[in-house]
């Protein structure tokens, strides 16, 4: 979600998505198109501030709000044409993007309800092995991908196999289990058997998410290019076509029987397509909702949260995982030292800024480790309170005692001064921006020159910055439905045992084996001890400054119901909804 600027609520403004990171009921077959001129980011802010008296609904806790549906005879059929934000560069991948499509046209193996246990998707049951190294599933008879080929445990594990290739362009599934894994093997036709070296206890939960959907294996066949825009699942929806830099259109798989057990349906879906339109300019996105161009949108600007809570069905959900946070390379000077990084964290009010640019619907989110809804994520870890007296003392201790004629702290005939890198407009909308902009400026008080450097999305995921010495600080985040994420940010990074996911390069095997433990650990409070430990040394070491949350917001006109958001990663699900006449 993000935020604008004024209380006019009624008039649609600004957003941003997530590393991870915006009506008038007519006829869903007949749309009018809008466009409104984008205001600049530091109106926006600007006017934030001048109108803190304005009505700041607070973020919700995943449930519907606003308005409800809309009371009429449920139908079959129509299309739903949706506004998202974000493209990414192939229909299936390791971005929470490419996690949102793949619910529409992928299965899993099991899926996650609200109260976040994992039910039945794919997988009718399961076995864990008195060690927990071996899970057994038992998947559903006669489920069958688009191509029309069978959905069997083969399949389940060329789909392994292929993800745990570090080659496959979904990484996240290796940076995932790529440690745990030690075998696989297909017992029968309906049997799927994985093997782990140690015992994972998040390996359900993981399961869950977009990421490990199962593809067809004939069409995986056909090489990565096809299968770029062109893959194949055995899902309520499949792929008909991708105008890229406009829409995807998926189209109702008529012979549909795999919904997971938390669906509100089982069978089919009920409309005929889902028009996915990406529309990045936040302003076009809510326009397009309130003109009724759009029958659900994502991402709601905050500025029009209120004005959708009373038109729309609403709802939000806070992502968990790990908050867009700012993490510092300890691989070199400046923030190889403890004290430097100290001092930055307490330089910035971090929470003013957060709650000024989001106008109090997006939430602060100190802890740079974990989101605030992820499980056993601890609250007191990493909570540096804006202290710009305790940043200079530290700094002075650290041998930036000096200062030029700019005001900036200089040691050895060297500047304080940091390059953070964002990814601009694609993890970090106008506001995230804005709240970095507003870091920088606090944090040059006290004697940083913190270089911010917007990254484009091709160069953020491309690898333009994998090295140490190409940043100093570098901004995202991570959707995750387990604590089990801080393995794959903390991991050490080896030349035996590379690890691109620890950003910060803080290679402590203490860490990692505090991680490891709490993985592998089978009592919950265990494992919740342990990660509040390692969130705690991250914290204390102030390796990731946290800012703010990754939060789903879908807006939903009255006419469509059933609509929702899943738990894993906050996808939006489509397969349950239908249109009221």
């Amino acid at each position: 979600m993000t935020a604008g600027g004024g209380c006019l609520y009624g008039e649609p403004v600004l957003p941003t998505p997530l590393f991870f990171g915006q009506g008038v009921c007519v006829s869903s077959l007949v749309r009018r198109g809008s466009s409104v001129a984008l205001l600049p980011v530091l109106g926006v802010v600007i006017c934030a501030m001048l109108l803190a008296a304005c009505s700041r609904p607070e973020i919700g806790d995943g449930r519907s709000t606003g308005v409800a549906a809309r009371a009429g005879e449920v139908t079959t059929g129509g299309v739903i044409e949706y506004g998202h934000e974000q493209e990414p560069p192939c229909v299936h991948g390791g971005w929470v993007q490419n996690a949102y499509l793949a619910r529409q046209y992928l299965d899993n193996l099991v899926s996650l309800a609200d109260d976040g246990t994992v039910v039945p998707w794919l997988a009718t049951s399961w076995e864990i092995s008195p060690d927990r190294r071996t899970y057994t599933f038992h998947l559903k008879p006669g489920v069958k991908f688009t191509d029309g080929t069978d959905l069997d445990a083969a399949a389940v594990k060329t789909n392994i196999a292929g993800y745990l290739d570090p080659a496959n362009p979904n990484g996240t599934v290796v940076s995932y289990i790529g440690q745990y894994f030690a075998s696989d093997e297909a017992v029968d036709k309906l049997t799927y058997r994985l093997h782990l070296k140690a015992p994972y206890t998040p390996l359900l939960t993981v399961l869950s998410q977009g990421y490990f959907g199962i593809q067809s294996p004939k069409a995986l066949a056909r090489g990565a290019k096809a299968n770029c825009s062109q893959p194949v699942g055995s899902g309520p929806f499949r792929i008909e076509r991708w105008d890229r830099n406009r829409s995807i259109t998926f189209v109702r798989n008529p012979d549909y029987n795999s919904a997971p057990a938390n669906a509100k349906h089982q069978g089919p879906a009920y409309v005929d397509k889902v028009i996915w339109k990406f529309l990045k300019d936040p302003v076009l996105r809510y326009g397009s909702l309130t003109s009724g161009s759009s029958d659900v949108i994502y991402n709601v600007p905050a500025i029009n949260w209120a004005d959708a809570t009373r038109r729309f069905q609403t709802e939000q959900y806070i992502t968990p995982g790990r908050p867009n946070a700012i993490t510092l390379n300890v691989a070199h000077a400046p923030f190889d030292d403890e004290r430097v990084r100290q001092a930055l964290a307490y330089a910035a009010d971090r929470r003013k800024s957060v709650q000024t640019a989001y106008l109090g619907v997006v939430p602060y989110n100190a802890n740079g480790a974990l989101s605030q809804t992820t499980p056993d994520y601890d609250p007191t870890a990493g909570d540096y309170p804006h202290d710009p007296a305790k940043a200079a003392e530290l700094l002075d201790s650290a041998g930036w005692g000096t200062r030029d004629s700019a005001g900036i702290r200089v040691r050895d005939g060297h500047r304080l001064t940091a390059r953070v890198v964002y990814p601009a407009d694609a993890i970090i909308g106008p506001e995230g921006a804005g709240i970095l902009q507003d870091v920088a400026a606090q944090a040059r008080q006290v004697g940083f020159d913190l270089q911010l450097v917007p990254a484009t999305q091709s160069a953020y995921f491309g690898g333009n910055y994998s090295k140490a010495d190409t940043y100093d600080a570098y901004v995202g985040y991570w959707t995750s439905p387990t604590p089990g994420l801080l393995y794959i940010n903390w991991r050490q990074r080896l030349t035996p045992s590379p690890n691109p996911y620890n950003t910060a390069f803080y290679n402590d095997a203490h860490l990692q084996g505090v991680i490891e433990q709490a993985n592998s650990a089978a009592d919950p409070a265990e494992a919740a001890s342990l990660y509040s430990d390692a969130q705690h040394i991250i914290g204390d070491k102030a390796l990731a400054i946290g800012l703010y949350t990754q939060t789903t917001s879908l807006a939903t006109r009255p006419g469509l119901h059933d609509v929702w958001i899943e738990k894993s990663q906050g996808e939006p699900v489509f397969a349950d909804a239908r249109f009221v006449r």
